[in-house]
């Protein structure tokens, strides 16, 4: 289905800049809307958001606007142009009724464009901040792509790739001081391979100030206890994406181990109640956060 021309300013919104500045690249470089209705003013296609969107990456990585502009008006066609539709989707993301941030971001990913999505999100995390960006940008990107994995079992390299943006995005962000002692430690359950949502958690922490150590995927119930033993932590997070992984034994053994936490707490969708007591549950970032917050400080 054809995709109505879009507007100078929904462009500008789509993209993040000014629409002084469309109006510049478009007087200047050549890139501007292609779409014409009689009558009316030109509208940008979906072809020119994708050129602007190389416009402004180049540009916000330093490139002088005149060279940027060449490599925008050269792009490969196949990058620049949606695939024909197939059966179960075609090659896009669905993600509902989702951001302009979310929708480029989607079609970033399915381009393999590690440096857009990388940008995207990196724009987002900065105007917004961290749980903005996860909430409201990756998060309706990868439930899409899990949900297009399911009906074709294809795009495991998509996800992928945007996993590693998000993680690298989410890395950069600045953490506390280093002689900020961390009082939260947050590990995957033995088995769990899954981490990002841990990743949002820590770089979450950051940005209110609070340290953190993330002992990252698959962690046994034996090493947690060690590090813990090592660290004295204020606050135990475990995360579970599964049922498969989520066993509230692991969970027992932290809260009533010999070096118990002030708050232990199970994060992700795998874990379901009943649990031990003095084990709480966290449902969203936002939340984690405040939780997590006001038990380490």
């Amino acid at each position: 289905m054809a995709v109505e021309g879009l507007t100078a300013g929904a462009v500008a919104r789509r993209l993040g800049v000014a629409v002084t500045t469309l109006r510049t690249w478009h007087q200047r470089y050549g890139l501007g809307p292609s779409e014409h209705v009689p009558g009316h003013h030109r509208r940008y296609t979906e072809q020119d958001l994708d050129r602007l969107e190389v416009m402004r990456r180049l540009t916000a990585q330093g490139v002088a606007p005149a060279e940027a502009a060449a490599w925008a008006r050269r792009a490969p066609t196949d990058m620049l142009t949606p695939a024909p539709a197939r059966d179960g989707g075609g090659h896009t993301i669905a993600v509902g009724p989702a951001s302009p941030a979310a929708r480029g971001l989607a079609r970033a990913a399915m381009r393999l464009d590690a440096p857009a999505m990388r940008d995207i999100v990196e724009v987002v995390v900065l105007d917004h901040g961290v749980i903005e960006a996860w909430n409201e940008v990756a998060m309706p990107v990868l439930i899409g792509i899990g949900e297009r994995y399911e009906a074709t079992s294809r795009y495991i390299e998509v996800e992928h790739l945007l996993s590693r943006a998000i993680t690298e995005v989410l890395a950069s962000v600045p953490r506390p001081d280093r002689t900020a002692i961390p009082r939260v430690l947050l590990a995957a359950v033995d088995e769990e391979q899954h981490t990002l949502p841990l990743e949002a958690l820590a770089a979450a922490l950051a940005e209110v100030g609070v340290a953190s150590r993330l002992l990252g995927a698959r962690v046994p119930p034996a090493a947690l206890a060690e590090a813990i033993a090592r660290t004295g932590p204020a606050v135990v997070v475990l995360w579970s994406q599964t049922p498969a992984t989520a066993d509230v034994l692991q969970l027992a053994q932290v809260a009533d181990g010999p070096h118990p936490p002030l708050l232990t707490a199970a994060a992700g969708p795998g874990w379901h109640g009943p649990f031990p007591p003095g084990v709480a549950q966290l449902t969203n970032l936002a939340e984690a956060v405040e939780a997590v917050q006001a038990a380490a400080c």
